[in-house]
Formats: C-alpha cells, sequence, structure tokens
C-alpha cells in the first residue's frame, strides 16, 4: 500500500467508524468496497491545498493499518498475510506468483533447512515456534530502521522530540495543504478550515499520540514514543489501547466484551448479488474459526480485552507455538505433528503465498 491509499485508508475508515456506531452496515460495507477498488487519490478538502504532491518522507509519518507480524489489522479485519509474514520475515517480497518455480523453490528448501535447526529433516512445533520468533523479531527491527527515516521526517530540527502541532503540520502536509500555511495557523489559533472525516482522523490521531507519551507525560514524543505511536505491537501500553480501540468498534453493547455475533458482524450487511454473497460468506467462516479456535482462549464464547490483548501480542511465546502447531497441522499428511520438506513444497502456497509446479521434482537432490 503506497502513501497515498494509506491517507485514504485513515479516511474511509474514519467515516466507516462514525457510520458503524450509527449501524448504517449498508453504508459501511459499500465504503469499504470502494477503499479499495478506487485508485489512490487525494481527496478533496480545501481551497487551501498545495498542488505539489507530497514527499515521500512526509508520507511515512502516517501510522498503518496494516503491521507485519500482527494477527489482526488495526481496524479489527483479520491480517491475511499473516501466516506467510511469519514464516518468511522480510523475504516475503521475494516470493510472487510471477517468479521463476524453480527459484521459488530453491529459496523454500533453503528455509525449510534453516527451519530445522536438528538437522532431523522434520520441522517440530519447537523448531517452528523458534523461527516464528525470530521472524516476528525481523518485522520489529524493519519497523525501527523505518521509524528512524519517520522520525526525522517530523523533527526537521534535530531536537530529539515532537510536539503534537508539529506532528499535525506534517499530517496535513502530507495530504497536500500548504504546509506554511498550516502552521502559521496553527500558531495563531486560527480555524483550518478542515472537512468533517479530516477533523475525524485527526482526533483518532492526536488521542494515539497522547497515549504513546510515556510519563513523565510531556506532550512530547522522543523517538521511542513515536515507535510506539506508529507501531503500538511494540508497547505494552499502546498494545492494551490497540485493542480497547479494536473492541470499540465492534462492541455493540457496550459491555467491553465480544460476543461471536459481534465479531463476525463487520462489515456484513446487505448484498445484491451472489459475489457480494460469497465474500460475505468467507468473511463470517473466517472469523467465526478465528474467534471460536483461537482468540477465544478458555471457550466461554466471550472474547475480553485480556483474551484480545493475547492473541495480538505478537512476541507471545505461548501464541508462536498454538501458531507452529496450526500451521503444522495444514501440511501434515503423515499425521506425525511435524513437517516433512515434501509437505511443506506441496502447502507451499499457505507458506509463502506462491504456489510451486511439480514441487516434487528433484527435491532430494536439491536437498
Amino acid at each position: 500500500m503506497d502513501a497515498d491509499e494509506r491517507v485514504l485508508e485513515l479516511e474511509v475508515m474514519a467515516v466507516w467508524r462514525k457510520l458503524w456506531r450509527r449501524n448504517l452496515l449498508a453504508v459501511s460495507l459499500l465504503l469499504y468496497v470502494l477503499l479499495h477498488i478506487m485508485d489512490a487519490r487525494p481527496a478533496n478538502m480545501s481551497a487551501s491545498k498545495d498542488k505539489t504532491p507530497p514527499s515521500k518522507d512526509e508520507n511515512e509519518i502516517l501510522p498503518p493499518d496494516h503491521l507485519n507480524g500482527v494477527k489482526m489489522e488495526m481496524d479489527g479485519h483479520l491480517n491475511k498475510d499473516f501466516h506467510q509474514e511469519v514464516f518468511l520475515g522480510k523475504e516475503m517480497e521475494e516470493f510472487d506468483e510471477d517468479s521463476e518455480p524453480r527459484r521459488n523453490r530453491k529459496k523454500l528448501i533453503d528455509i525449510f533447512t534453516k527451519v530445522d535447526i536438528n538437522k532431523d529433516r522434520s520441522v517440530s512445533a519447537k523448531e517452528m515456534q523458534r523461527w516464528i520468533m525470530e521472524k516476528t523479531d525481523e518485522h520489529f527491527q524493519e519497523a525501527m530502521v523505518e521509524n528512524k527515516n519517520s522520525f526525522r521526517a517530523v523533527d526537521p530540527d534535530g531536537d530529539g522530540h515532537v510536539t503534537w502541532d508539529e506532528y499535525r503540520v506534517k499530517f496535513l502536509a502530507s495530504k497536500g495543504f500548504n504546509e506554511k500555511e498550516i502552521a502559521e495557523k496553527i500558531k495563531n489559533n486560527e480555524d483550518l478550515k478542515l472537512d468533517e472525516e479530516t477533523q475525524e482522523v485527526l482526533e483518532s490521531l492526536k488521542d494515539r499520540w497522547f497515549q504513546a507519551d510515556n510519563p513523565p507525560a510531556d506532550q512530547l514524543l522522543n523517538e521511542q514514543e513515536f515507535l510506539s505511536f506508529l507501531h503500538p505491537e511494540h508497547s505494552r501500553g499502546m498494545l492494551k489501547y490497540m485493542v480497547k480501540e479494536i473492541v470499540r468498534d465492534l462492541d455493540q453493547d457496550g459491555d467491553k466484551k465480544l460476543t461471536l455475533s459481534e465479531f463476525i458482524s463487520l462489515p456484513v450487511g446487505t448484498v445484491e448479488n451472489q459475489q457480494a454473497q460469497d465474500i460475505d460468506d468467507d468473511w463470517v467462516r473466517e472469523r467465526k474459526k478465528e474467534f471460536e479456535e483461537v482468540i477465544d482462549s478458555d471457550r466461554d464464547g466471550i472474547v475480553t480485552m485480556e483474551e484480545l490483548e493475547e492473541y495480538m501480542d505478537p512476541m507471545n511465546e505461548h501464541n508462536a507455538l498454538n501458531e507452529a502447531k496450526q500451521m503444522i497441522a495444514v501440511a501434515d499428511e503423515n499425521q506425525n505433528h511435524n513437517l516433512e520438506l515434501d509437505e511443506i513444497l506441496k502447502y507451499s502456497e499457505y507458506f509463502t503465498g506462491s504456489k510451486l509446479m511439480d514441487y516434487a521434482r528433484n527435491v532430494h537432490e536439491e536437498f
């Protein structure tokens, strides 16, 4: 997802959340579909906008909805790429359908040999757990490197901290507003004349900003706090805040817990054709399975904030072990609770997103 799409997603999701709270599910579904089919383009927000396209550095200040190695998106959707992210780490981009199958097969064999730490040509759940933790840490390290660049974009004077107003100027500049004009208006406490959607996004970001401000609260963010702002998975406090936000958006009766019906009702609603109905059915089926088999750890039919927090924590070793067992079960054709090379090659699409042709050809020679 490029920067314009990220901006657009923030805007649409802000509207969607507002509509969700009003139970306008049909309109919510329409907004969700439009977000994924329209070309990324700046919203027409005010006549004071600067027509100069924002720079890459400016766009990097926007908090992402998708967090690598985290099972759920910030908007409450399930992370469809989670299995590949925790199996491939930063090598994920090297696997695609256009790549030469033999090249992908060799890469997958190389990964298998690395996961198989005791070299018995079989991957156990413990070995897979260790690998998942390593790959998740890779995503953490990558986020920290990206954060350094992002922080420099909002801290041009290099004093090591950023105020909310400084960030607000950069945020609006990244959306095409004239940076000098916005900075002057904020300095003089003038009305910025923002549209309702942009204002709601800013209010949501402001809440998140102050949550990331560690005690003693000084209303400034240093580089580490800014990392928590962009990547809440790096901070236990921000992880709790992210869970609170997700529960708030899905919780229909206000009890700060999630029932199965609440968890699967987003964005299920009015459908007009069979294709939309199929998408709707897939949504329900996937979320129902995740709720019952993974998130609801005590199987009481209710997901608490604590359960959701454990589920969302990418560095939870117990979760990593459960994930390892689930990943092995998908391809464990001989039912020995381990993963052999021919099994991982046969189910390559699940692990890498890339389906290998003639997966068994020359396996023994290449291995």
